[in-house]
């Protein structure tokens, strides 16, 4: 793998905590532009110290005090970077939460986390996201505090500020992730672990001052503080997107000069749909590179955004536990780039076991694991704490990969029972649950269908009911509204079978359901399958 020297103006090995990383970029150039919106409204690095620090005298003086554990919930927008850094400068615990989930994942996050505040926004995208704080604190009893953000952030007096927290390695991020069950676990992260995934992204990108990146994604999302850490060590100011809604992203990027931008699969592919549409101009001309991770990535898009739009792809491999594990070069060669997840990132480990653990050689198929400085301290499930490593601090991600001669990592599949879409995982448990209740529903099973530009598509498997009609897709998408669950979470596709193929202990074989599907679609292009459009 290459080495770079970037030749930063501040060393992060520096920094005691994510505030303190901000203070020195601040103090190296805090007259340049930190975040740019797409409004036209713009921050520099020295104005969103000072601002974060009076939002924290306002956070403090309305009772959110060192320690304390807050929810939020906000759109990718200025004010919610400039609220995430007040809560880094009291030292709270904070559990961000993506603005498109809804009542049952919001409650349940609150409950895992045992959040003593929720922080909202009257409304986004015409949904009443204070109506839905308000129920959710009703039914925890009022032991929840709200505040709604109506206009601009509170602020006061930096003075009756305690001091500055300085410990990287204290939990104060939670993030929460689907597993096997429908219930979420918190992923507990320090500001050393953040600031780790960070710096290694900007390292990977070779960003620099020079540079203009995006948050094209819900800045709740762990992706979030990677981009904004990556900004602060390098000194590359950003540009965030509300909503990635193709002509305004590009006329935004344009405007700005932007040249690292993506998140995953999918804002690859929609860039791509708008360079055809002219494709004798590029679509955006400061453009170096597109990157990102979470969704599979196929050759076939590496060649064609190569080809197309003239920049290469850095796709990386990350997860909610670690955010930044591999990750593609500028100086990958183009096999490289299209066949594989690319390299451990700075201070990264990958291994591939066996399912007996032990160490697989180079080209063998296995289970992935992974260690580093990146990697979160613990679960939070129930009040308790869970630590998955073994002695030597290793973690099995989920996946099943190879590592190649080379050490570039392949990723084959996975093995733990997840839906990855536009980079977000799913737990099929939780829409499993709902569609159960349906009154004509006997059984369900749901699984993650191949998709160009998701990753995968949310396919429900259901076996009906003597004498039911078959649900239409609108229909069950209703029903999975009227259950509070995101509409990320709805199912795409309804396919209807006589009956589940199940093991002796009546366990559904999901991977055996899933391929018979694949294989149905395949040899029937006239299936009833329904696809609806993308959220």
């Amino acid at each position: 793998m290459k080495t770079v020297e970037l030749g930063w103006d501040i060393d992060s090995d520096d920094a005691t905590s994510l505030w303190d990383l901000l203070t020195l970029r601040a103090q190296a150039t805090g007259d340049t532009a930190a975040v740019t919106d797409e409004h036209g409204a713009s921050i520099t690095f020295a104005e969103l110290l000072a601002k974060s620090e009076r939002v924290a005298a306002g956070l403090y003086g309305a009772g959110i005090t060192p320690g304390a554990v807050v929810s939020w919930q906000l759109p990718t927008r200025i004010d919610a970077i400039v609220l995430s850094m007040a809560l880094a400068r009291l030292g709270a615990v904070q559990n961000p939460i993506i603005p498109l989930y809804r009542k049952r994942e919001v409650a349940s996050m609150v409950e895992q986390c045992g959040s003593q505040w929720l922080i909202t926004i009257p409304e986004f995208r015409g949904f009443d996201h204070a109506e839905m704080a308000r129920e959710i604190r009703e039914s925890l009893g009022d032991k929840l505090e709200l505040l709604i953000l109506a206009g601009d952030l509170p602020e006061g007096d930096v003075a009756t500020l305690p001091v500055v927290p300085g410990d990287r390695d204290a939990v104060r991020w939670i993030y929460t992730t689907s597993g096997t069950t429908s219930a979420p676990k918190g992923v507990c992260h320090t500001d050393g672990t953040l600031i780790a995934g960070g710096v290694s992204l900007a390292e990977s990108l070779e960003a620099t001052a020079k540079d203009v990146g995006t948050i094209a994604f819900p800045f709740a999302h762990i992706g979030g503080p990677d981009m904004l850490i990556a900004s602060f060590a390098s000194g590359m100011p950003l540009v965030t997107l509300e909503v990635y809604e193709p002509n305004a992203a590009v006329e935004l990027m344009n405007r700005t000069g932007v040249t690292i931008t993506g998140g995953s699969t999918p804002h690859y592919s929609m860039l791509l749909d708008m360079q055809r549409k002219n494709p004798d101009t590029p679509v955006v001309p400061t453009l170096r590179v597109l990157a990102g991770g979470g969704a599979p990535m196929s050759e076939q898009l590496f060649n064609d955004v190569l080809t197309e739009i003239g920049v290469p792809v850095l796709h990386a491999f990350g997860m909610t536990e670690c955010p930044m594990i591999t990750a593609a070069r500028v100086g990958d060669t183009l096999e490289q780039l299209a066949a594989t997840s690319g390299g451990p990132v700075l201070g990264a480990e990958v291994q591939i076991r066996s399912e007996e653990d032990e160490v697989l050689a180079a080209g063998e198929v296995g289970r992935v694991w992974l260690r580093g400085p990146m990697r979160f301290k613990h679960y939070l499930v129930e009040g308790e704490i869970v630590r998955p490593f073994d002695e030597g601090g290793w973690m099995f991600t989920g996946d099943l990969g190879k590592l190649r001669d080379d050490g570039y990592l392949v990723l084959v599949g996975r093995e733990k029972d997840l839906i990855i879409r536009k980079g977000e995982s799913i737990s099929p448990a939780e829409i499993e649950e709902v569609i159960a209740t349906h009154p004509d529903v006997v059984d369900v099973a749901v699984i993650g269908l191949p998709d160009e530009r998701a990753g995968e598509r949310i396919c429900a498997v259901v076996v009906l009911g003597e004498n039911a009609a078959e649900i239409e897709v609108s229909d069950m998408r209703d029903y999975c509204k009227e259950s509070g669950i995101s509409p990320a979470k709805f199912p795409q596709e309804i396919v209807f079978v006589p009956e589940m193929p199940k093991t002796p202990t009546m366990k559904i074989r999901k991977q055996h359901l899933r391929q018979s599907i694949i294989d149905r679609i395949a040899a029937d292009s006239a299936t009833s399958v329904h696809e609806m459009s993308s959220y």
